[in-house]
């Protein structure tokens, strides 16, 4: 189930929502530094990590589902965002480079479906960075924020996914190893929590990151078939009937 974008904005513009914008955006950004001639397609609520590459990439466009509702994006020039059906998006095929997927894997109904049209609106070799909770953390047992709704994913959860919508992972990382709380305190030491967490392991992070790129084949079973040929018996001799008639290749003769 969708958070309305009303929420989604409201937790960005408080210091925990700023603060996990803040942890999420760098290690999106050691991934993709810019998207300098690429089209970037973002899908769910991704317009707070999509300002980065305003200014580098060719097109950018937010797409959000319509059980989530849509908010006019950038603030100046005109509006880059669409309210969209997830599943059937309104793009042509191979008509975007990369895609970010934020705020949206963990609460469609058709993940494999959602993944598959992604899959269809990039080029070939295109990339996606996929943003979800991790299963393992505590932001994604905390209600207070986004990530605390849907389904979150451990990582091989994720990988068989990926693998079964025809894409290859390439780069993991995590982000957000601080407490999901909004005390001061907490908000101040977050950069402790994230050293003390890449020592410690990404297990318990907040959130996963992973790239993976456009698979284009898909190694099919072959299964033998035994065809079966009919059997004719030819008629060389002639046969008679019952009532002593010659039977020649089929036909009675008087």
């Amino acid at each position: 189930m969708y958070l309305d974008v009303v929420d989604l904005m409201a937790f960005y513009d408080q210091p925990l929502g700023r603060l996990a914008h803040a942890r999420i955006g760098g290690r999106l950004e050691a991934i993709w530094p810019d998207a300098a001639g690429d089209r970037l397609l973002g899908v769910g609520f991704a317009t707070p990590y999509l300002e980065h590459y305003l200014g580098s990439a060719e097109r950018v466009a937010a797409f959000m589902p319509a059980a989530q509702g849509v908010m006019n994006w950038p603030r100046d020039g005109r509006s880059a965002t669409a309210l969209v059906e997830e599943t059937m998006l309104p793009l042509a095929d191979a008509s975007f480079d990369k895609a970010l997927v934020v705020h949206s894997l963990e609460n469609t109904g058709n993940p494999q479906e959602l993944m598959r049209e992604i899959w269809r609106v990039l080029a070939p070799g295109g990339r996606i960075v996929i943003i979800v909770p991790n299963r393992r953390g505590l932001w994604s047992r905390v209600e207070t924020t986004p990530l605390g709704y849907g389904r979150p994913f451990s990582r091989g959860q994720l990988t068989q996914l990926l693998r079964d919508s025809l894409f290859v992972p390439n780069t993991w990382s995590t982000a957000l190893h601080v407490p999901p709380f909004s005390r001061r305190w907490l908000i101040r030491s977050a950069g402790a929590w994230d050293r003390i967490g890449a020592r410690m392991g990404s297990a318990f992070a907040g959130v996963l990151l992973v790239e993976a790129t456009k698979q284009l084949y898909q190694g099919l079973t072959v299964k033998s078939r035994r065809r079966l040929v009919p059997s004719f018996r030819p008629v060389l001799l002639p046969q008679r009937t019952s009532a002593r008639r010659t039977v020649v290749g089929g036909q009675v003769l008087p």
